[in-house]
């Protein structure tokens, strides 16, 4: 990746540090009046000069292109020469099935990628319709695509952000940045410039940015960047600056495909040629060959892929996962690395009162009234506060104010009565110079001021502390040591403080109204982990993959959740976005493997972070709810977005959507993939065995001096029957024991590995072997029946053999005959459709079959029941560790 895509100061370079200058020296720059704004004739130049202020969107793929693409993989083409093959040599059923199955892939392939192109044209929707402007000294309502740089613009709550700007004016103004920063909490505006040119978005406090709500307030924003060059705009960019990327099975697929079609060439060769030598007739070997080449590529095979992902998915719906894109499902099962957003998937998406300091006591979890202290200060968290109830009944307000009323109202303090006691009659509302806020309440005894603010804002105006035993003087250095404590466990602190009062203070006594306060307590909030993610994170800890956290969110806040999910312990390093910043992207991959947790970070560098693991070799899934994420979701393996409070941006971007955001939801979906790839691995096996058992057959019966014991009907009958119900079936099965506690397979990890290719072998050698010793056998008592014996022998091997494969070492015994019903009901099925090709009179000549004696048939059952034995015994010295691993004993 080029490092400079990822550098702030690359970015600087074309545009300001606007949050840097001076709101004058930016008037200057941008040649505007900051009062009056700008002229129209002005405007119009500057838009036809910009542009409109909108996203634009890249050149994209048309429709039919897209279709067409479809046909493009190098299974699909090998496919469709099957079909060709299979209608040439007469069997047209075949070649319907398998067209019908290419065809099938293709619309579900299509309908992805075209849902995958709407996400910058949502993004584009986020943009506001219309937007109040000052120009030529008077207000005006204009289209938002019409705003310029230069512009001056008036916020009031509820408005979405039409433009980045730099802060005139805020009276007050809080800013709702969570969908572009990660930031859980409104943040306070104001119109002072920074120092520091590098701080992350959700610090530039006095920047606007496109697309945000303002939550709270009122204030004016000079236009300094419109369209594609807003910070909305820059995630437009990296939407579009990486194609899709393949998932690991479609990887492993690719590769089975072509190594697939040059062995099926090769057989047809071998095969052909061998026949000719020995005197064979040319036109049977020909047929021969082509059928054991159509036979040896496994058409059922997308059809199983499509099938395992569907039902997986309609099954993970049930589990609050929403599949996008069916190949997602099984790229969940090969995740080594989760990248988790914060807010609302690890946390509860609300602050709560966890931690309070009053009466030189600590109180953690719920809060009681144990004393006049404690009853004083709840009292104040109850009135001091704007929160309350809408007409639906749900608490509503300040995501602050809303924890602090209900600490209280679950200490009994409720706010109603309190109120209709001691009824509010003045407020000091919050702003960002005082960082704190007062109500007066008319008493019993007269009135009384509750102030909470910032302990910095608060402390200073404190002469006295409440105790147990009355006011005591104040010791700002302890208090002050105390906030520090509960800061540095992630919390985000509030002092609360009162004054008595015997008349309500007029207007000259405004100012002095926070004076000679009295501190009632601290208390310390924080957005609390969900109960079910710590065993959802010790759940991938044993499951091989590792949980990190990206979060927009201050480090401390980071690590405080981190340490009580067990993402990290004591010890572990949190790496900020400036941090980051600073490292060339070498640099930054040697060391990308020991953080699990980044803070502050902005949208490239949540990309930066998902290519530096994809680099060293794992498959990542990403997970985020804001504008912020959407590039990030789109460059990982797997992106995952929030349905409940994501934004629609990351929905599009993503290919899982969380219907309840919740990480352990992720956990269990992983389960679910890892299942799906088992079972389609299951599928390769037993197809590919049972074909290299027809295989096997045809072309070893020769060297033995039998002639040859299959005809194409035969063969295309077995593949047909064979592959296919009992294939499908294997889609149903369930997952085996200790599936989470197993590493991930390795990404560069063969689709044939854990002994799958010798079994493959050696089974494939064993069919062919009783199929052959059948076959000799009844040649040499001169039964008629020859053909027809090795014919379904062949085929009730399949059966036992995919019974026996149901589980990597287990045995069939130890999980239960039935808990695949489904599998049941298509052997039963398949040996009764083989006993109808035997014993239906109409069906023999089609077949070219006769009815096999009682004795024949015991044999052939026999002879075929070995192969599941067999692959009993091989499971019972895989368990005792005398052969192969299986993916449950690998090492990752």
């Amino acid at each position: 990746m080029n490092e400079t895509t990822h550098n702030p100061a690359h970015a600087a370079a074309k545009h300001p540090a606007w949050h840097t200058l001076a709101a004058a020296d930016i008037a200057h720059r941008l040649k505007t009046n900051p009062v009056g704004g700008l002229a129209e004739a002005e405007a119009a130049k500057r838009l036809a000069h910009h542009g409109p202020n909108e996203l634009q969107e890249g050149r994209r793929r048309s429709s039919w292109r897209m279709l067409l693409d479809q046909f493009a993989d190098f299974m699909i083409i090998v496919l469709i020469i099957a079909a060709l093959i299979s209608g040439m040599i007469g069997d047209v059923k075949d070649t319907v099935a398998i067209v019908v199955i290419v065809l099938i892939n293709a619309v579900i392939g299509f309908i992805q990628e075209y849902r995958a192109e709407r996400a910058i044209a949502t993004l584009k929707q986020m943009a506001a319709a219309n937007a109040r402007v000052v120009r030529e000294g008077q207000p005006a309502t204009i289209n938002a695509t019409e705003l310029v740089p230069g512009d001056i613009v008036l916020l009031e709550a509820v408005n979405v952000v039409p433009a980045d700007m730099r802060i005139l004016e805020a009276a007050p103004l809080r800013v709702s940045e969570a969908a572009l920063t990660g930031e859980s909490v409104a943040v306070e505006k104001h119109g002072r410039e920074l120092a520091a040119p590098d701080i992350p978005l959700g610090d530039r406090h006095c920047m606007a940015y496109k697309g945000t709500t303002v939550a709270f307030g009122r204030g004016r924003g000079l236009v300094v960047a419109t369209g594609m060059d807003t910070e909305l705009g820059r995630i437009a960019k990296l939407l579009e600056a990486d194609g899709e990327l393949k998932t690991p099975l479609q990887k492993r697929l690719a590769q089975f495909g072509k190594r697939l079609a040059l062995a099926a060439i090769a057989i047809c060769l071998m095969v052909f040629v061998v026949g000719v030598i020995r005197g064979e007739s040319v036109m049977l070997m020909l047929l021969t060959a082509i059928s054991l080449a159509v036979a040896a590529i496994p058409e059922a095979l997308p059809a199983v892929v499509t099938v395992s992902l569907a039902l997986g998915a309609r099954k993970m719906v049930k589990q609050h996962a929403l599949i996008r894109r069916l190949p997602a499902v099984e790229t969940l099962g090969s995740v080594t690395f989760i990248c988790s957003d914060k807010t609302g998937t690890l946390t509860q998406n609300r602050m709560k009162v966890e931690e309070a300091f009053a009466d030189n006591t600590v109180h953690r979890g719920a809060m009681s009234d144990s004393g006049p202290v404690w009853h004083k200060l709840l009292q104040a968290m109850a009135l001091s506060n704007d929160a309350g109830h809408d007409r639906h009944g749900k608490t509503s307000g300040d995501p602050t104010e809303v924890a602090l009323y209900q600490a209280a109202a679950d200490a009994g303090h409720d706010k109603t009565a309190l109120e209709a006691a001691m009824p509010r009659v003045k407020e000091l509302p919050f702003d960002s110079e005082r960082k704190r806020m007062t109500t007066l309440h008319r008493s019993a005894h007269g009135y009384i001021a509750f102030t909470k603010g910032a302990p910095e804002s608060v402390l200073g105006r404190c002469a006295n502390q409440l105790t147990s035993s009355g006011e005591v003087p104040l010791s700002r250095e302890t208090i002050a040591l105390e906030a520090e404590r509960i800061a540095a466990d992630g919390l985000r602190v509030l002092a609360i403080a009162y004054r008595n009062w015997d008349a309500l203070p007029d207007g000259e006594d405004e100012t002095q109204i926070e004076d000679g306060l009295t501190l009632l307590g601290l208390v310390g909030l924080m957005d609390p982990p969900r109960h079910e993610a710590r065993e959802a994170v010790s759940l991938c800890k044993s499951a091989g993959i590792t949980p990190v956290m990206i979060t927009g969110d201050h480090p401390a806040t980071a690590s405080a959740i981190g340490l009580r999910l067990g993402i990290i312990d004591g010890n572990a390093k949190v790496m900020t976005g400036a941090e980051l910043a600073q490292l060339d992207q070498k640099s930054f991959q040697a060391v990308v493997g020991e953080i699990r947790i980044y803070a502050r970070m902005d949208p490239e560098q949540k990309i930066r972070i998902v290519q530096a693991l994809q680099d060293r070799g794992e498959f990542v899934a990403m997970t985020g709810d804001g504008v912020n994420d959407a590039p990030a979701l789109k460059r990982a393996d797997i992106g995952i977005a929030m349905g409940k409070g994501g934004t629609d941006v990351a929905r599009e971007a993503s290919a899982l959507v969380l219907l309840d955001d919740n990480f352990a939801t992720i956990v269990h979906a992983v389960r679910e993939g890892r299942r799906i790839f088992d079972n389609i691995r299951k599928f390769i096996k037993y197809t590919m065995t049972s074909n290299a058992g027809e295989v096997w057959t045809v072309f070893l019966a020769p060297f033995m001096g039998l002639p040859v014991p299959l005809l194409p009907i035969h063969i295309l009958w077995i593949n047909l029957v064979t592959d296919g119900l009992p294939g499908l079936a294997l889609t149903a099965e369930p997952a085996e024991r200790g599936i989470m506690r197993h590493p991930p397979r390795p990404p560069n990890e063969s689709i044939f590995s854990h002994g799958m290719w010798q079994h493959m072998l050696w089974v494939g050698l064993l069919m062919g072997g009783v199929s052959i010793v059948v076959q000799a056998w009844a040649m040499h008592t001169g039964s008629p029946n020859w053909q027809t014996m090795v014919f379904t022998v062949l085929t009730l091997s399949q059966m036992g053999h995919v019974l026996a494969i149901r589980t990597e070492k287990e045995s069939l015994f130890s999980i239960g005959m039935f808990s695949n019903p489904i599998l049941i009901l298509a052997v039963l099925l398949t040996f009764a459709l083989q006993m109808a090709t035997i014993y239906v009179p109409v069906l023999n000549p089609i077949f070219k079959t006769n009815p096999l004696g009682v004795e024949e048939l015991a044999l052939c059952i026999a002879l075929s029941s070995l192969v599941f034995f067999a692959v009993e015994i091989e499971k019972w010295l895989v368990r005792a560790g005398h052969l192969y691993t299986t993916p449950e004993t690998a090492k990752a």
